[in-house]
């Protein structure tokens, strides 16, 4: 999967293990979040995804655990016709204000393949055990 250095100080985004499934994201810019303050920090690169793949980019669960920063459209999406700079919209849950210095992972990638399935009407649809029992029907 091709990189494109957008800003000097961008950092590749890489596995911190060969078997973890997401690509650690690193902010170049030092960030600061005060309590319920969100920010789209931009990482300095673009990418070019494989077709028929796309870009999950999802919290870490560190930074949610210890300081209550989440990722505010969790899964961000990056498809792979996007070549645009790769940002993530953060949001600070918690009750003091955070500042991620420079280097910080911040988010991580999990790049998956999908079904480019087409939506059509239909008058019916097929019958399943569950039909349409939904939102808290199986508790």
């Amino acid at each position: 999967m091709k990189i494109k250095k957008l800003r000097q100080d961008a950092i590749l985004p890489q596995r911190a293990h060969d078997t973890d499934a997401g690509l650690d994201l690193t902010t170049p810019d030092e960030v600061e979040l005060l309590p319920l303050e969100r920010k789209l920090v931009m990482l300095g690169f673009s990418m070019s995804i494989p077709d028929g793949m796309v870009g999950l980019v999802c919290p870490r669960s560190g930074l949610a655990a210890k300081n209550g920063i989440t990722i505010l459209n969790a899964p961000g999406i990056v498809d792979s016709g996007y070549r645009g700079e790769v940002g993530v919209v953060l949001i600070n849950l918690g009750k003091d204000k955070i500042v991620l210095p420079k280097g910080s992972r911040i988010a991580q990638m999990v790049i998956v393949s999908y079904n480019n399935t087409q939506p059509v009407w239909a008058e019916n649809l097929d019958e399943t055990e569950r039909g349409q029992g939904g939102f808290g029907s199986t508790s």
